[in-house]
């Protein structure tokens, strides 16, 4: 399944808008970008959360560079199949990514049927 730039990038701020208001506006200094593919040592990676999680931050973390949340195109295209399908991984790996900024683990996200 594929879509053009802006149908992915409709997907992601459809899944960024089911983020709950007081979630979203705790999420200052982030960037949330979409990238064609993943890096090269990871070539399956649907998504990725670059920073340090708030459960994580101290004082000196003010004034760093924004945390980055990628979302990758081009392999969630290729394990999807269907429009609804495609929808439904993009919110998953943007609500997941997302959590992480949160300090949400890997195995809690599993846990909460988010993995």
């Amino acid at each position: 399944m594929r879509f053009s730039r802006k149908e992915f990038e409709v997907a992601v701020d459809d899944a960024i808008d089911l983020i709950p208001d007081e979630l979203f506006r705790a999420m200052e200094n982030v960037v949330i970008l979409i990238e064609q593919e993943p890096p090269p040592s990871d070539p399956h990676l649907l998504g990725l959360y670059e920073g340090v999680p708030l459960t994580q931050r101290d004082s000196s973390w003010m004034g760093s560079l924004p945390d980055t949340i990628r979302v990758f195109q081009g392999p969630l295209e290729r394990m999807c199949s269907t429009r609804d399908e495609l929808v439904h991984e993009i919110t998953v790996t943007v609500v997941h990514e997302i959590a992480h900024f949160f300090g949400i683990s890997e195995s809690r996200l599993h846990e909460l049927g988010w993995g």
